[in-house]
């Protein structure tokens, strides 16, 4: 008989033992803790070394079952494989690529909004509707749901892209409107969809993630979105397990296909470095390592917001007097890393410390862990920060010595991999193409400053004309994606800005819905 997992939070206010069509539904715990699996799968290597016989969604359906998702197995595989389908340009969907010996890049970008973001959020949206069907078609659920958004850049795209048309949802992105790059924005402003909403918020990605989280907590919000228009709230973010579970995936994914080219032995460990913003990615490589990938190094990549770099060294999470930096790569320009709650949580299994932890950050901007988490901590992560302009000098560095070209954020875990790396074989998690951000690549080529003024004779390009001069200069790189270079001629669908905050974000959304 096939086992179903449930699952619990991390603040222990949850008792009800979900299963993962409940918890992907109900997106965050009443109380605000994150849902965690009851109990975990083991995979030995010989199990992880299968993979290369299969194409990545039955790689995808495997994991997804051996996690006891309430799904059955002919279904999963069915969604598996059109959330790896036609829509990637490449079949291999998260190939691994040797740049450097003893380097290898995770290639994560290769879906449709080529952002790392694609690889749980082709997948993601499925369950969910998959989820809600079920759940009407027994009674237990009667509304649809509307997907709110807190996004810093990618996720926004990938999320719209991921969510819309699909049946039982609407969808509402939130994005700080002078916090990502003018192909992020592009890309979001521009989508199609009968059920999708777009707004830029006056502030940054934590003001947008905080206004988010008040509506969510807000009863009689809540209430008039039941009562008027038959929806209840649901998230996207990646505190949601459903975007969790197919990051895990892609590191036993990467395992397998780095044995079968030679760049580590079966059964002996290699480190990831992950550029972190939310601890989601990362986050995943900690649970795919927990499950028996050989992982023993996870290595914290963070840029000048080096929030979780600093924790990490010293076991204390101040926000108090931090100032939020604008940097090249945006989609980690975070201070308030969510995902960091179950990270603190799978440390201790005490939910009344993670509890306590978490609302002595919120009321006071800051923490400290104990002496025993901290040294767990330590076992298994280190980490690093990038300035801005080393940043962008690692992209020339890289490309004038290798041939590949990074994307920003690529670059900042790039940089941070090869100061920490130590003798095991080395994985670079590769989380956007190079044209998502590709005027910090043309600054990098170029060797301007991060911020210093555009030469005039591009000055005037939109990003997406510079993306033709970073291919004059970097003419092996790969090609930029038509989605991407067609992007000016797109028509705007939203240009709203609303104020920060709760009332900005709920008023947003009862005029979208009138």
């Amino acid at each position: 008989m096939r086992r179903i997992t449930t699952y619990h939070d991390t603040r222990g206010a949850d008792i009800s033992r979900p299963t993962f069509t409940d918890v992907v539904i109900r997106g965050i715990a009443t109380g605000g803790g994150l849902y965690v699996p009851d109990e975990f799968p083991s995979f030995d290597v010989n199990e992880i070394l299968a993979f290369t016989e299969w194409p990545y969604p039955r790689r995808a359906a495997n994991v997804f079952s051996r996690f006891g998702v309430d799904v059955s197995a002919e279904r999963t595989e069915m969604l598996m494989r059109e959330a790896y389908g036609r829509q990637w340009s490449d079949p291999r969907i998260a190939p691994v690529t040797e740049v450097v010996p003893g380097t290898h890049v995770l290639e994560l970008w290769h879906g449709p909004t080529r952002a790392f973001k694609d690889m749980a959020l082709q997948c993601m949206p499925l369950f969910f509707s998959e989820a809600v069907s079920m759940k009407q078609e027994r009674g237990i659920v009667s509304e649809d749901f509307l997907i709110l958004v807190a996004t810093s850049g990618d996720t926004g795209k990938a999320a719209l892209e991921g969510f819309a048309d699909r049946p039982h949802t609407r969808i509402v992105v939130f994005y700080p409107a002078e916090g990502v790059s003018d192909i992020q924005l592009k890309q979001m402003v521009t989508q199609q969809g009968h059920n999708v909403g777009v707004f830029g918020v006056r502030g940054n990605f934590d003001d947008c993630q905080n206004a988010v989280k008040a509506a969510f907590a807000h009863e009689a919000f809540n209430s008039w979105l039941a009562t008027e228009h038959r929806l209840r709230l649901s998230s996207a973010n990646s505190i949601n397990w459903g975007r969790l579970l197919p990051q895990i995936v892609y590191y036993l994914s990467a395992y397998a296909d780095m044995v079968a080219s030679g760049g580590v032995r079966p059964g002996e460990p290699m480190d990831v470095c992950v550029p972190t913003g939310n601890f989601g990615n990362i986050l995943g490589a900690y649970y795919a390592k927990r499950i028996g990938v050989p992982i023993e190094r996870l290595i914290c990549a963070s840029n000048e917001n080096k929030v979780l770099a600093d924790f990490i060294a010293t076991g204390v999470y101040d926000i108090t007097e931090r100032e939020f930096v604008t940097t090249p790569s945006p989609s980690m320009d975070i201070l308030i890393s969510s995902n960091l709650e179950r990270q603190l949580y799978e440390l201790t299994r005490d939910a009344v410390r993670t509890g306590e932890w978490m609302t002595t950050l919120r009321e006071t901007g800051r923490f400290q862990v104990d002496r025993e988490t901290f040294g767990s901590l330590r076992e298994h992560f280190a980490a690093d920060s990038v300035t801005n302009d080393e940043s962008l000098g690692c992209i020339r560095r890289v490309w004038d010595d290798h041939g590949y070209l990074l994307d920003p954020h690529t670059a900042v875990a790039w940089e941070v991999a090869e100061r920490l790396r130590g003798e095991n074989p080395l994985l670079v998690v590769s989380t956007a193409h190079w044209a998502k951000f590709g005027t910090d690549v043309y600054r990098s080529l170029k060797r301007i400053r991060h911020a210093d003024e555009l030469p005039e004779e591009v000055a005037t390009l939109s990003d997406v004309e510079l993306l033709a001069e970073v291919q004059k200069l970097a003419p092996r790189a790969a090609c930029v994606p038509r989605s991407l270079a067609e992007l000016d001629d797109a028509e705007v669908r939203f240009a709203e800005v609303v104020d920060a905050g709760r009332e900005g974000v709920e008023s947003a959304i009862r005029r979208w819905l009138a």
